[in-house]
């Protein structure tokens, strides 16, 4: 069985094409409200979850935050692939980096099923998932961790994004 993400019904949480707009802890800048940093936000499940989740090749949706989970599953795993040959923290950062300014499908292009209101929040959200990934991709020595690593190799729900 699939892992859900817990923000079932958020009270006062404003949605765009059936997509809850998240509160995360972030100090990126976008549309997203500001969670507190104790809690967990929709980017700490996605990552919690991804190790377990991207062996599925069925995600039944059970809330419309399961769906910002689905793209952040996927982006995990895109951007664990361009992590899999880096050899270091710094190495891997320019990866990332580099990843964020390519052409990655985004609502009102061809290929995404969500309309153009939720383009500046997924930007924001695959931003702090990168930064809070490469923290677990890496250890503290700036090594790769191949316990993460390794699953760059899984397709989520047999689809590929890149």
């Amino acid at each position: 069985m699939v892992y859900h993400s817990s923000f079932v019904e958020e009270e006062g949480i404003t949605k765009a094409c059936g997509c809850p707009l998240l509160p995360l802890k972030s100090h990126i800048k976008g549309p997203a409200p500001v969670s507190e940093q104790d809690r967990t936000d929709i980017v700490d499940e996605a990552i919690t979850f991804f190790r377990a989740n991207v062996f599925f090749t069925n995600f039944p949706i059970k809330s419309p935050a399961d769906k910002l989970l689905i793209y952040l599953t996927f982006y995990i795993n895109v951007a664990l692939k361009r992590l899999e040959g880096c050899r270091t923290l710094a190495v891997g950062t320019k990866a990332i980096i580099n990843l964020g300014l390519e052409d990655i499908p985004v609502p009102g292009e061809t290929g995404f099923p969500f309309p153009d209101l939720f383009r500046n929040y997924l930007k924001q959200v695959r931003e702090e998932t990168s930064g809070r990934l490469l923290s677990v991709a890496y250890r503290a020595n700036g090594t790769p961790n191949k316990w993460w690593l390794a699953f760059a190799k899984r397709k989520f729900i047999n689809v590929v994004l890149l």
